[in-house]
């Protein structure tokens, strides 16, 4: 990437997450990923892509489970449940609701 583009996309990513502590950083020898600084730690890389002549830039973060805060202790020990499906039978032979009629607006006197 140039120094224009990784200014002009350090600009927007300050301004989509408006914050100042994001920081565009140049690779230091040619070759390298250019990375993505947040409050001076390292947090992703930045990959250009051009094609058919239109310029994309993504962004690969990875984060470390060590780095996460620890999980409260109810979600620790309870594992999540998937919601209780109807029987697939049952949902068939259930009866169909009939559309309530609408009533005629009242005469007018």
């Amino acid at each position: 990437m140039t120094p224009p583009e990784i200014d002009r996309l350090q600009t927007y990513l300050r301004k989509l997450f408006k914050t100042d502590l994001i920081k565009v950083v140049p690779p230091l020898r040619k070759g390298l990923s250019t990375e993505l600084a947040v409050n001076d730690e390292i947090v992703g890389t930045v990959h250009k892509d051009t094609d058919d002549g239109e310029t994309s830039y993504a962004i690969s973060m990875t984060v470390l489970e060590e780095d996460l805060p620890p999980l409260p202790a109810t979600a620790a020990k309870t594992p999540a449940k998937a919601p209780a499906k109807a029987p697939a039978k049952a949902a068939a032979k259930a009866p169909a609701k009939a559309p309530a009629k609408a009533k005629a607006p009242a005469p007018k006197r």
